[in-house]
C-alpha cells in the first residue's frame, strides 16, 4: 500500500464562519486572515494505492461551476486534482474508488464534470464506484434550509444516474470495515452533517484518520473550536471530545483536508486539553 496526498486547490472563507464562536483574537493566532477576514484554505485529497484498488478520498471543488460561484471562494495558487495525480503518474481513469466524507461541494465538487458539449454532467471518474451512505444521501437530496447552498445537485444526483452510486452500510455505533483488505475503516460523526464519515487508514505501522470537517485545519483541534457551518455544534463537540482522547491514546496522526500549509498531525495531552504536537508532511514521515 501507497498514501499520496493529493492538493486540489485553494481558496479562501470567512475566518469568522470557520471558527464560529472562537474570538479572531484567538483563532487568527494559528489561521491568519487577511484585510477582507479570509483565511487560506485547502482542498487536500488523500490516494490509497493497494494492488489493484486506487482509491480517491474527497476530491475537491472541481471546475463547472461559474465564475460567479467560485467568486465567493477566492481560489488561489494552480493546484488542481488532475495536477497532482499526474505528479504521481496517476490520471482519472485509474481511480477505482472515490469514497466521499460527505456531499458538500467542496469535498465532491470534482467529481462531476460537463459534459464535452456542455449540455449536461457526467461522473470525472468513469470507471470509479462512488461511496457515501444512505443516510447522508437521503440528508443531502432532501437537504434543510441550512445546508441546501452546499447540497448541489449537479455534484451529487449524476453518481446515481450513472449507476455508479453505492452506499456504505451505517453501523449503530463504532467504526465499519469499508475495505478490510486494504485495513481501512470508517468513523460516523454526525455534528457537521448527518452521517460524515472519516477514513481510519493503518500504513507502515502507524495509523492515519482522515479528519475532513470534523477538525478541518490544525487550529480546530481544541474541543470548543467549531465551525459555524457546523449543523449540530454541540454534537460536534462530544464528538470531537471522544475522537480526540481516541488519538491520543493511540497515537493517530491527522490528515487535515482544510489546511492550505499542514498534511499531517500529532497530538498530545496538556493542561488545557488535547492540543496539537507536532505537524509534518507525509514525506517526513514515511520517506517519499
Amino acid at each position: 500500500m501507497k498514501l499520496y496526498p493529493i492538493q486540489c486547490g485553494k481558496f479562501k472563507l470567512d475566518g469568522g464562519a470557520m471558527f464560529g464562536i472562537v474570538p479572531k483574537t484567538l483563532w487568527q493566532r494559528t489561521n491568519p486572515a487577511d484585510e477582507n477576514n479570509l483565511i487560506e484554505l485547502g482542498t487536500r485529497s488523500l490516494l490509497v494505492e493497494d494492488g489493484k484498488k486506487l482509491i480517491l478520498i474527497d476530491c475537491g471543488l472541481g471546475n463547472k461551476q461559474d465564475e460567479k460561484f467560485f467568486g465567493h471562494y477566492s481560489l488561489y495558487g494552480d493546484d488542481t486534482l488532475d495536477k497532482n495525480l499526474k505528479k504521481y503518474g496517476f490520471v482519472k481513469e485509474d481511480i477505482t474508488d472515490v469514497f466521499l466524507t460527505h456531499l458538500h461541494f467542496d469535498h465532491c465538487g470534482g467529481a462531476i464534470e460537463w459534459n464535452d458539449d456542455r449540455s449536461g454532467y457526467r461522473p470525472a471518474f468513469k470507471n470509479a464506484h462512488f461511496w457515501t451512505n444512505e443516510n447522508h444521501w437521503k440528508w443531502a437530496t432532501e437537504p434543510n434550509p441550512r445546508e441546501k447552498a452546499s447540497f448541489l445537485k449537479e455534484n451529487i444526483l449524476p453518481m446515481q444516474e450513472s449507476g455508479q452510486l453505492n452506499f456504505l452500510p451505517t453501523p449503530k455505533s463504532g467504526n465499519y470495515g469499508f475495505a478490510p483488505d486494504l485495513k481501512m475503516d470508517v468513523i460516523f460523526v454526525d455534528g457537521h452533517t448527518e452521517k460524515q464519515m472519516l477514513p481510519v487508514i493503518q500504513y507502515q505501522e502507524k495509523t492515519i484518520v482522515f479528519a475532513a470537517d470534523l477538525i478541518p485545519t490544525a487550529g480546530h483541534i481544541p474541543q470548543v473550536y467549531v465551525m459555524g457551518y457546523d449543523t449540530r455544534p454541540l454534537l460536534t463537540m462530544e464528538e470531537k471530545g471522544k475522537f480526540l482522547k481516541q488519538c491520543v491514546d493511540n497515537d493517530y496522526l491527522l490528515f487535515f483536508e482544510h489546511d492550505a500549509h499542514h498534511e499531517l498531525a500529532s497530538l498530545k495531552m496538556t493542561e488545557k486539553g488535547i492540543r496539537l504536537d507536532q505537524t509534518f508532511s507525509m514525506n517526513e514521515v514515511f520517506g517519499y
